[in-house]
């Protein structure tokens, strides 16, 4: 199973530059830049997370996509 963390995606869509984020936020453009260039979910808060469904319009579920495993959905269609 792979988490994903889409952020890079949702501020391209939403045409958000890291510092206009992190203005909004109240941090620093390189936090907002440590967490943009993740792949995998990042340790983050429940109120960072608001923030940034909040301030790119957004949901948690459009942040972050769930991969399952190739084998468990293989196996899970034998079934």
């Amino acid at each position: 199973m792979t988490i994903r963390w889409r952020l890079r995606e949702i501020m391209a869509r939403n045409r958000m530059t890291n510092k206009r984020l992190a203005e909004l936020m109240g941090m620093h453009p390189n936090a907002i830049s440590s967490l943009k260039n993740q792949d995998n979910l990042p340790k983050i808060g429940g109120e960072t997370l608001d923030a940034l469904c909040h301030f790119l319009n957004c949901t948690p579920s459009d942040l972050i996509e769930y991969i399952p495993n190739r084998k468990l959905a293989e196996e899970g269609d034998e079934q």
